[in-house]
């Protein structure tokens, strides 16, 4: 019997993916089929099976051969793990390479299980369901590089539109071009000609999946001191991607700050996908581009959830998840929600879609640094939100969630608190940040963190613009002065007269 410890999810059962892609194979351990799924474990390895395959037809010899032996220990793993499914699938090179059939069978001898070969089609489909799964909501167009292939599709919300394959990957462009790179800008340009959906992005995002346009992230972000070293939802302006990738595409990539940061079998398609990023913005005129972890194995993986499922806010589902794990009281924090979105409404403090989404989540994830020792529970509890696999929420939103904690503990007056962190969210959100903090410090010295009580607690408007916070009579008891002190703290961040009231009895006026 598989026994699971408390730090995970007693409901889920794990699940493999194997992905085969032309340069790549990757094992990726799943805890279980969700709308946030988490990694129990990854691996990759570069085999390069795409390496050659223009001039010979055929998978790189010496791939094939170690990915065999590689195909035997992600098996083991896998099974080690306890993954009670694994979905096994190959992209470019296994599908176009005269003895891709002969690999697939090998492979699935060694696997035990069938291996999905996608057609282009279906890898494209894929990519766009992993785009979509990680973005809320997803509009442009996406493009997932690897090194065969390149898919480009557009997407609208949850719509899938045109597609289309290209032979644009690192490894074939580099092989097509014989290792020039003057004749590799000229094939790209060629090939995406072919790419009509590109002239309906002017305007619009164009989402990068693949790990060479990571890569390229990664260094734009060393080059930029930038200070979240998260890369899903990384946004690079039009501008600024144009200079950077100029420097990146004349080959001298030794040259550039970040570089160590990429392994080595990585750095000589740098150029390429450099290249064919810069003909991609030329041709479709995006307004930025935005980094996605999520790719075809996220696709596919979405793919397999009911609608319902499907439906659901990933940011929310992940932040239950840890509110589950590491809160007190997971009751105790959906009581935070609604009681914090009345609290805004009395205020009158308005919220856009995603300013109420990330607020519900930052009430999820108020508690998860309780078992820290008292003055490190901000700073544990920053570090934790600010650098989660989080899908759904933009950097902004990230500073967001992670301030709220870090104020909630740490003072809503402490100019101290990471400040790299708020140099990533406009003055709207560090504001409601600190009022969302000013709120939850309030609330949870008269709920110590216990479920029921909030929904007893109510704010009331009196005269002369009062909001009066009342406690039933029957929690007279907790009246004090912490809370009245900490009520005076929400009064300066609102800058509304505060009072703390019991019902039918005494009221102290905080401001």
């Amino acid at each position: 019997m598989l026994f699971n410890s408390q730090g995970r999810l007693q409901d889920r059962r794990p699940l493999s993916i194997i992905d085969i892609g032309s340069n790549s194979i990757r094992l990726v351990v799943y805890e279980g089929l969700a709308r946030s799924p988490t990694v129990l474990f990854n691996e990759k390895m570069l085999a390069g099976l795409g390496r050659g395959i223009v001039s010979t037809g055929k998978l790189d010899p010496e791939g094939v051969a170690r990915s065999m032996e590689e195909f035997r220990r992600f098996r083991a793993l896998s099974d080690q793990a306890g993954a009670e499914h694994m979905y096994v699938l190959a992209t470019a090179a296994a599908r176009e390479a005269i003895n891709g059939p002969d690999f697939i069978h090998r492979a699935e001898e060694v696997l035990k299980t069938e291996i999905r070969v996608l057609s282009g089609r279906q890898e494209a489909h894929y990519s766009a369901l992993g785009v979509i799964s990680g973005f809320h909501p997803a509009n442009g167009i996406a493009g997932d590089l690897g090194g065969g292939s390149l898919e480009l599709i557009d997407i609208d919300g949850e719509a899938i539109g045109d597609g289309i394959t290209l032979p644009l990957g690192g490894l074939r462009l580099q092989d097509m071009a014989k290792n020039s790179l003057v004749q590799a800008q000229k094939i790209a340009r060629q090939e995406l000609a072919r790419a009509k959906l590109l002239r309906g992005g002017q305007g619009r995002t164009f989402y990068a999946v693949g790990g060479t346009w990571r890569n390229l992230a990664r260094l734009h972000m060393e080059m930029n001191n930038y200070p979240l070293g998260v890369m899903h939802h990384y946004e690079i302006s039009a501008d600024s991607a144009q200079t950077f990738l100029k420097q990146v595409a004349r080959g001298e990539v030794e040259k550039v700050r970040g570089i160590e940061g990429v392994s080595k079998n990585r750095r000589s398609l740098l150029p390429y996908g450099a290249l064919v990023l810069q003909e991609i913005m030329t041709a479709m005129q995006p307004s930025r581009i935005v980094v996605s972890a999520q790719g075809v194995r996220e696709g596919f993986l979405y793919s397999l959830l009911d609608a319902v499922e499907q439906k659901a806010d990933p940011l929310i589902s992940a932040a239950e998840e840890l509110a589950l794990l590491r809160s007190r009281s997971v009751h105790h924090a959906h009581d935070l929600v609604e009681w914090t979105g009345k609290a805004f409404k009395a205020f009158g403090i308005d919220e856009t879609e995603d300013e109420a989404r990330y607020r519900h989540a930052a009430c999820l994830l108020a508690d998860i640094g309780w078992r820290a020792h008292p003055e490190y529970r901000g700073k544990q509890s920053l570090n934790i939100i600010a650098h989660a696999s989080f899908i759904g929420v933009d950097h902004p939103g990230r500073a967001y969630l992670a301030l709220t904690n870090a104020y909630r503990h740490d003072g809503v007056f402490n100019e101290l608190v990471a400040p790299e962190i708020k140099a990533l969210a406009p003055p709207r959100l560090l504001e409601r940040a600190r009022v969302l903090a000013a709120m939850m410090r309030v609330v949870y010295l008269l709920t110590a963190a216990m479920p029921g009580i909030m929904p007893r607690l109510k704010w009331e408007s009196r005269a002369n613009g009062v909001l009066a916070l009342v406690l039933p009579a029957s929690l007279s008891d907790l009246y004090g002065e912490r809370p009245a002190g900490r009520l005076a703290q929400l009064a300066r961040v609102t800058n509304r007269r505060l009072v703390l009231a019991v019902e039918g009895g005494q009221s102290v006026s905080v401001k």
